[in-house]
């Protein structure tokens, strides 16, 4: 077979052995990481007679384990609501606060810019479990245990950093013209930035407002020590309250399916952003 401009003979791409060694680690990779969510959907498929046994797939298919989540027992949708606005809230506050930082970092120049980001980074390197009684004496000094400020305020200082970084290095290789030619046109900064910047850098805002999102979704630590009403109990922490049909049950077969329940929703939103999370990581602005 020729080819319409050339004339040549279409020559069919062969696979050498980097091929194959490529495509055995990226298949290796994807089962690391699909197995335990298939487990997990698994397990949550199988009756309380067969939760114990480890074949495969179930035998008999059932749904009870998603009744039994859904049907009010364990206050699941409490749990779903307070994770929502958690999640929301902590989003929109970090990634506001993130998009004129990164901006000043990226944008404006002063002496320690450096140093400032690097500070900025630091403050991530510090350990959860190492903050978590601090946290819970202010707290409770101020009267926040159980209330959701109590998980947005923490969560919010600790996607800062990375969100931060990210936005950071994507506004540095925005082309700068077109906001001087803005500026130049009557625009003013604040115009200029929500008119020009801000649209270019989407798929970095994008991007960082998922991982943002997901950080605060699966936060457990912290959630775990200032949420101790079901009232206040985000999914991670409900969960792990779970409560079986006895004192001496352990429901597993609920737990998973709980777990299905609150993993589909990042499964969505990354299916739905998965053109803009690519560009995002990839691209890292235009050149």
């Amino acid at each position: 077979m020729r080819t319409a401009t050339t004339g040549r003979p279409r020559q069919r791409r062969r696979w050498g052995w980097e091929n194959w060694v490529i495509g055995a680690g990226i298949a290796l990779l994807l089962l690391y990481c699909l197995a335990p969510f298939y487990w997990m959907v698994v397990s949550s498929l199988k009756g309380p007679g067969e939760i114990a046994s480890n074949s495969l797939w179930p035998r008999d298919p059932t749904l009870v384990n998603y009744r039994g989540v859904l049907g009010g027992r364990d206050h699941f949708g409490y749990a779903v609501r307070n994770s929502v606005v958690i999640a929301v809230t902590t989003t929109l506050l970090a990634m506001v606060i993130a998009v004129f930082s990164g901006y000043a970092l990226a944008r404006l120049r002063f002496r320690g810019r450096n140093l400032v980001l690097a500070l900025i980074l630091a403050c991530s390197m510090f350990p959860g479990v190492a903050i978590v009684t601090p946290l819970y004496q202010l707290f409770a000094d101020w009267g926040w245990i159980d209330e959701y400020q109590a998980m947005i305020v923490p969560n919010i200082s600790f996607a800062l950093p990375l969100a931060i970084f990210v936005l950071t290095t994507f506004f540095r290789e925005m082309p700068w013209e077109l906001e001087e030619a803005a500026r130049v046109d009557g625009c003013g900064p604040f115009g200029a930035f929500g008119r020009i910047i801000l649209p270019l850098a989407a798929p970095g805002v994008v991007t960082t407002g998922l991982l943002v999102f997901f950080a605060a979704w699966n936060e457990y630590l912290i959630s775990s020590v200032v949420s101790i009403t079901l009232a206040s109990n985000p999914v991670t922490v409900a969960i792990a309250k779970f409560a079986g049909d006895s004192e001496f049950q352990q429901p597993f077969g609920s737990q998973m399916a709980a777990g299905v329940i609150v993993t589909l929703p990042l499964v969505v939103l990354v299916l739905l952003f998965q053109r803009r999370i690519v560009k995002g990581l990839s691209a890292g602005g235009f050149r």
